[in-house]
C-alpha cells in the first residue's frame, strides 16, 4: 500500500472510531425502566398521545401556576400564549419517543380516583457534569397542594428504583 493511502487510510480509521465511540447511555442497556408509580394522591404512567385532550387541558388551564413551580420555567415552555392541540400531541409524541429510545422519561402524574390528568414529571439527562438526571415535575393550579409530595415522592423513587446517582431537582 503506497505512503499516502496508508496515511489516508489511519485518517479514515481514526475519523470513523471517534464518529461511532458513543457517550454513556441514559441508563444502563440491562436497566428495565419503570412504568408505574402509585403514591397516596397521584399515579404515574409513561406519557404520550393518548393522554393529549387531558393533558393539554391540565396545562393550559395553569400556565401561571406551572411557570411559577420551582425549576420552572425551563425556557419557553408552557408557551403563555398556549398552543394547539395538533402542537401539543407532536410534543406527546416526542416524550414518548424519548422514552421508547431511554433518551428521557416522561410522565403523567394523574388522580388515583378520576384518572384525570393532574401534572407531569419530566427526568431527562442533566446538563450539569454534577448529575446523572434532572427531575421536574409540575401539578395543575386546581392540585398546588401536591407540587411539593409530588416532587419528594418522585425523589424517593429515583433514589430507589431508578440507577442514577447524583439527581438535579433544579429549584428544589
Amino acid at each position: 500500500m503506497s505512503r499516502d493511502r496508508a496515511r489516508f487510510r489511519r485518517k479514515v480509521i481514526a475519523r470513523s472510531s471517534v464518529r461511532f465511540v458513543a457517550e454513556p447511555p441514559f441508563v444502563p442497556t440491562d436497566f428495565e425502566p419503570p412504568t408505574t408509580f402509585v403514591g397516596d394522591y397521584f399515579r404515574l404512567e409513561p406519557l404520550g398521545p393518548q393522554h393529549n385532550d387531558a393533558d393539554h387541558a391540565a396545562w393550559t388551564s395553569s400556565i401561571a401556576h406551572v411557570r411559577s413551580t420551582p425549576g420552572f420555567p425551563d425556557g419557553d415552555w408552557p408557551p403563555s400564549e398556549g398552543m394547539s392541540l395538533d402542537r401539543n400531541l407532536d410534543d406527546l409524541r416526542r416524550h414518548a419517543a424519548d422514552f421508547d429510545a431511554r433518551s428521557g422519561f416522561t410522565f403523567t402524574v394523574l388522580d388515583p380516583v378520576t384518572g384525570d390528568v393532574i401534572g407531569c414529571v419530566y427526568l431527562y439527562p442533566s446538563p450539569s457534569p454534577d448529575a446523572d438526571v434532572t427531575a421536574q415535575s409540575w401539578v395543575r393550579a386546581s392540585h398546588a397542594d401536591l407540587d411539593v409530595p409530588l416532587a419528594d415522592a418522585v425523589a424517593a423513587w429515583l433514589a430507589a428504583e431508578w440507577p442514577w446517582e447524583q439527581v438535579h431537582r433544579p429549584g428544589r
